[in-house]
């Protein structure tokens, strides 16, 4: 256990204010931190916080900033651009790492043994904990609970789907500005062990996410999965759908061609100035009121034997769901219940601790007479 405080960062956020709100209303009294030091320390004094501002370009400022913290929950993306120097400065300072992300490189970039980094925090007596919200915690305990369920799977589908309509309606401006950030990427799965680039909609089909949800098409999407279900469950062959009308799956085809061209950074910047003058995320009614479903499906098909279990969960709405669930990661990292190096949720964790947020239903794993998608 420790006495030092914990920091969110980037808490002047959409998703850091939920986090620092969910916080406060647990009791906790971690330090609110970001580069715009008027927005956060208005939104310290609101809470009855310390505050702390400091940009991330600048490692000692960084290293200095994060001082003293026993964690730091950092919310601050685009986090291809920003989890580098989070991270060099949690070494620096001996604080344990948290992020929300959703981005492949960055999962890659922290949990590849090749990386480093988890050589890197062990040595530190720190934990490296991407993905602690939304992405990736629900999908990633599903995944290790249905690994554990088939020892020896070859392959691993997962989907989600929001019961309020298609997910892609209810992003947060920091969101859609990360979705611009990695574009012209379109997808990306794991074959056989490797992350591999394919076209935008790669693959589509009709998913049953139980419930009052039921059959749903879904399309193929480069989710954070792609990147740690590897390193949670083995399995060598992974794909992650989210539920698309059949026309939007269409239109997404017919779009590809021209994905190069949003590669092109005026046309980056063009789409981040339309994403600010949008909304800044969920409305307070759609977090309290939505619901994701999601699925998943391992199969062994080495031995030809087609044995396959499928499994459901549902949880809140997904920023609602990450403000608890980040909040969480970082109290226990914070406890020092994490031990040092770099971890998905589920190997942090246990497969079972998304069951344990509030609202969260896991559905019974069921045989399925699964084939092979090869």
């Amino acid at each position: 256990m420790t006495d030092r405080p914990w920091m969110i960062y980037g808490a002047n956020g959409y998703t850091g204010e939920l986090a620092a709100r969910e916080a406060v209303a647990r009791g906790l009294r971690p330090v609110l931190a970001g580069r715009n030091a008027r927005a956060v320390a208005e939104l310290a004094l609101e809470l009855g916080l310390d505050s702390r501002a400091f940009a991330l370009d600048d490692p000692a400022a960084a290293a200095h900033g994060v001082a003293g913290m026993a964690a730091v929950l950092h919310c601050a993306g685009p986090f291809v651009r920003t989890s580098r120097p989070m991270v060099d400065a949690c070494l620096a300072a001996g604080a344990h790492y948290l992020d929300i992300t959703g981005e492949i490189a960055v999962f890659t970039a922290i949990l590849s043994p090749a990386s480093g980094r988890g050589e890197a925090a062990r040595a530190a007596g720190v934990a490296l904990l991407p993905g602690v919200g939304f992405d990736v915690v629900p999908s990633d305990c599903l995944a290790a609970r249905l690994a554990a369920a088939l020892p020896g799977a070859t392959e691993l589908d997962l989907a989600f789907a929001n019961d309020g309509g298609p997910m892609e309606t209810r992003m947060s401006r920091g969101t859609l500005k990360t979705m611009i950030e990695s574009l012209p990427a379109a997808g990306a799965v794991r074959r056989d062990g490797r992350i591999v680039p394919v076209p935008l909609a790669y693959d589509a089909r009709v998913i049953d996410f139980g419930g009052r949800l039921g059959e749903r098409w879904a399309m193929t999407i480069p989710w954070g999965d792609v990147a740690t279900a590897y390193y949670s469950t083995g399995i060598p062959n992974i794909r992650v759908y989210t539920g698309t009308p059949p026309a939007a799956i269409r239109r997404a085809r017919r779009l590809s061609p021209l994905l190069p061209l949003a590669g092109w950074a005026p046309v980056k910047r063009f789409l981040a100035r339309r994403v600010d003058r949008g909304e800044p995320g969920p409305s307070a009614a759609v977090r309290a009121t939505a619901r994701v479903h999601l699925w998943g499906e391992v199969r062994n098909v080495a031995s030809g034997a087609g044995a396959a279990v499928a499994a459901t969960l549902e949880t809140p709405e997904g920023y609602a769901f990450t403000a608890v669930s980040s909040v969480e990661c970082a109290r226990r990292a914070a406890a020092g219940l994490v031990p040092p190096g770099a971890w998905t949720p589920s190997r942090a964790f246990g497969a079972d601790y998304v069951t344990t947020l509030p609202g969260v239903v896991a559905g019974p794993l069921v045989a399925t007479p699964g084939k092979s998608r090869k």
